[in-house]
């Protein structure tokens, strides 16, 4: 999630918990720790691959945070013996504002190493974007007035409400994840399609509208944009993975690296003379977030080289309002065929 989000989720916690003790400092220390985690953007790696697939790694573990939450909490007690909390209590506080970063972070589509240094597929549950002002505007609001008002009984009941609601609404969230994938999965079925990897996530500021993709196993893949108000059955449309083009990469080791961390949501499009990776996840078609050229072609033959990022269109304020108002009018057409065509434009 956006850094002031996970300032006020941690500003929130503590807030919650320590604000009676701790007093206005409880929103300052909470926001503070909240973003220690992504101070890991501050590594330089050789390349662009190497720097999204080791961000939120070894600083997202769920082992090191609680580890660190334990050190913590023996040397602020060992500095200050006579706070009026227990050490279970200031533990549990600051594990909760430590963790609770890389939760929310894989809430949304990029992908956290939650079990580092173990190596699964890292998590992304992507049930929220990356900015939501549903989730974030409560907390600022409740962190902002424990700030300016200190914090009192009334005020700790208003800081645990913004959590809760927090809490509801990531709910919300799932369950509507849920029920587009269902009706995406069903729309293919009647269409004699047996899905064999579906991925979703929400349309940018909400978690009403969602982007859908599913793979069938014939080396395409459908996307479709569905909204929980829709009646009809989801508008597919189908675009090409070209995967066999992989092959060039051979046993690139950024390569192999971005199909893990990706889960293997990766499309191959040649643009002029140069072969482009596309992490299909983040984004929508023709306007993708992450793209990489991975290798070019020199006289006649493809040679692998240092991955580099690809420029391509983000999309703007008209592709915005054009999102939001699909939300409701469901007749509202969004061109994925036709942005598609930008996938292999040379710029």
């Amino acid at each position: 999630m956006d850094s002031i989000t996970q300032a006020v989720l941690g500003a929130g916690l503590q807030g919650a918990i320590l604000g009676r003790s701790q007093g206005r400092r409880a929103i300052l220390y909470g926001a503070a720790l909240a973003t220690l985690p992504d101070l890991d953007v501050f590594v330089r790696y050789a390349d662009p691959v190497s720097s999204m697939t080791f961000h939120r790694g070894f600083s997202h573990s769920l082992f090191i945070l609680t580890a660190l939450s334990i050190a913590m909490t023996l040397v602020i007690r060992r500095l200050f013996p006579k706070a009026d909390y227990s050490a279970r209590r200031l533990w549990l506080t600051l594990w909760l504002v430590l963790v609770t970063h890389p939760l929310l972070d894989a809430l949304t589509a990029y992908g956290t190493q939650l079990w580092w240094p173990l190596t699964p597929t890292p998590t992304a549950w992507s049930s929220l974007f990356i900015v939501d002002p549903v989730f974030t505007i409560p907390l600022v609001l409740t962190t902002v007035a424990a700030l300016i008002l200190g914090i009192g009984a009334r005020m700790t009941r208003w800081l645990r409400g913004a959590l809760v609601f927090c809490a509801l609404y990531i709910a919300f969230s799932l369950v509507g994840k849920t029920i587009v994938e269902q009706r995406v999965t069903q729309a293919l079925r009647q269409d004699g399609i047996e899905a064999t990897q579906v991925f979703s996530t929400p349309a940018p500021l909400n978690t009403l509208l969602w982007r859908v993709i599913a793979k069938d196993g014939s080396g395409d893949y459908h996307e479709s944009f569905v909204s929980l108000f829709d009646r009809q059955a989801p508008d597919l449309t189908r675009l090409p993975l070209q995967q066999p083009l992989a092959a060039l990469l051979g046993d690139a080791p950024e390569h192999a690296r971005l199909q893990w961390f990706t889960d293997n949501w990766l499309r191959y499009d040649v643009a002029g003379d140069t072969l482009v990776v596309t992490d299909l996840r983040m984004g929508m078609a023709g306007h993708h977030f992450f793209r990489f050229a991975m290798a070019e072609r020199r006289d006649g033959q493809w040679h692998v080289i240092v991955p580099r990022n690809w420029p391509g269109l983000r999309g703007g304020e008209p592709e915005l309002r054009l999102l939001l108002s699909r939300i409701l009018d469901e007749s509202v057409v969004i061109p994925l065929a036709q942005w598609d065509a930008f996938m292999t434009d040379v710029r």
